[in-house]
């Protein structure tokens, strides 16, 4: 049952990443790809009806952490307190440049808004990243199961570490380009004209740059936690996870290159959801490692809550879970094909 809800908190983190992803990557690269006020509108029209419905399996997966792994939720909500705090107001700040800034008809707030969405969607992937880091690397967990961090300390990873150091940050770097590349992608997919050949530029430059990162981000991280690789040793067939990494990074290459844009946006979704089931198959049966004690880690029984709140949750999870995937079918099924410059869908 515990490994059962584990697997669902991973589910919808994944769905999150892969789905809001694109809408934040769309977001980072926003004024490289729109020249002018028309093609602005056009990438703000391509996440527009989305963007905000993606949001929902962050809070899903927020709410299964909360029942199912008390103690990691209060743990590491608490750890994480100032980081935690700025994610929220970047979401906040996302959300009122996209949706205010046409209320007024005031150009000068039109671009303070577009700033606000630009700057807020750049950061919040590098925030994510870090934050994946951190748990990879480990946190000094205190024997009640607490732990604080300042943002930052000697930027050196440790047993008394900061939430940024080389090695997060490393994290953030790598998670902003695959997320820029993730949206650049799916932008292509979903424009025409000038803004698609800019965001296809720019998904092949993310494709390239994606191979080396990657190699350099798994070298960092053995170096940070030599054991990363033991669950690999000990399990062979999760093996598979980098093989299906190697091949979605050359597909997307491969499918960049040959304008193949359905493709290579699916070999993104691949590439992003291998990336984090390998972290999760190298970290289980660890939640929170301890970066001091290796004893004091949060591993997925000592922070699970009873067997019969699992069970309970059962009944509604189901039933929850095909609303929303029939929520999701309707609305990606509504807004498909290609947008056009000119049609108005309240994302001027």
């Amino acid at each position: 049952m515990v490994t059962f809800w584990f697997l669902l908190v991973a589910i919808m983190l994944v769905a999150y990443v892969v789905l809001d992803g694109f809408d934040l990557g769309v977001g980072a690269i926003y004024k490289w790809v729109g020249h002018t006020p028309e093609e602005r509108a056009l990438v703000r029209r391509s996440i527009g009806p989305v963007w905000d419905a993606n949001e929902v399996w962050l809070l899903a997966a927020g709410g299964v952490l909360y029942f199912a792994f008390p103690q990691l939720y209060a743990s590491s909500f608490s750890g994480f307190y100032l980081p935690l705090m700025m994610v929220l107001w970047l979401l906040i700040g996302r959300a009122l440049g996209l949706e205010l800034r046409g209320h007024t008809g005031d150009e000068l707030f039109a671009q303070a808004c577009d700033a606000v969405f630009m700057i807020s969607s750049l950061l919040l992937p590098i925030f994510f990243g870090a934050a994946l880091g951190n748990v990879i690397r480990g946190v000094p967990i205190d024997a009640e199961g607490s732990f604080f961090l300042p943002l930052w300390t000697d930027f050196r990873p440790g047993p008394q570490p900061g939430v940024l150091d080389w090695y997060t940050v490393l994290c953030g770097v790598v998670s902003l380009v695959a997320l820029a590349t993730h949206g650049a992608l799916f932008l292509a997919m979903r424009v025409s004209g000038e803004v698609n050949l800019r965001a296809t530029r720019v998904g092949r430059l993310g494709a390239k740059l994606l191979p080396g990162l990657t190699l350099i981000t798994l070298a960092a991280s053995m170096a940070v936690r030599p054991t990363i690789l033991d669950n690999y040793r000990n399990h062979p067939v999760g093996l598979l996870i980098p093989a299906v990494v190697t091949a979605s990074l050359a597909m997307m290459l491969r499918a960049t290159r040959r304008g193949r844009e359905h493709l290579a946006f699916a070999a993104s979704v691949t590439y992003l959801t291998t990336m984090l089931v390998g972290a999760a198959f190298a970290l289980y049966p660890v939640l929170l490692p301890s970066s001091d004690d290796p004893a004091r880690s949060l591993t997925v029984t000592a922070a699970a809550t009873g067997g019969h709140a699992m069970r309970v949750a059962l009944i509604w999870w189901p039933i929850a879970f095909l609303l929303v995937a029939a929520t999701f079918t309707h609305l990606y099924r509504t807004f498909r094909g290609k947008l056009i410059a000119g049609e108005g869908d309240g994302y001027h």
